[in-house]
């Protein structure tokens, strides 16, 4: 395991501390947002969580992925679904998909330690 992953985990609440006493409104509207378009509906949180972090990986977003592989777990997905959803974004994406699914695994491996 890298500390890539190790670390975000370990600085995101400090670091999105930051952002909420630097830009308070945008936290507000964003966390807001985010609440209300991750609430169970049509689709449920699991659902919703593997939408996210398909796109984070798809958009090549480290934080992303390591936000959405500790919310996809925490949702009650597991590391062979998250692995085999990368491998989907990997057919769809080739190359720029496949070399960020170490960045999954690390996710994982780092939320297994914790």
């Amino acid at each position: 395991m890298s500390a890539e992953a190790a670390d975000h985990y370990r600085d995101w609440p400090e670091e999105t501390g930051k952002l909420k006493n630097a830009a308070p409104d945008l936290a507000r509207a964003f966390g807001g947002m985010y609440q209300r378009l991750m609430s169970p509906g049509a689709l449920t949180l699991r659902e919703k969580e593997l939408i996210a972090f398909g796109v984070g990986m798809a958009l090549r977003c480290e934080r992303c992925i390591y936000a959405h592989t500790e919310k996809a777990v925490q949702a009650g997905l597991s590391r062979e679904e998250l692995l085999e959803a990368a491998g989907v974004v990997v057919m769809m994406q080739g190359g720029p998909g496949y070399v960020y699914v170490p960045k999954v695994i690390d996710a994982l491996d780092a939320l297994d330690a914790r």
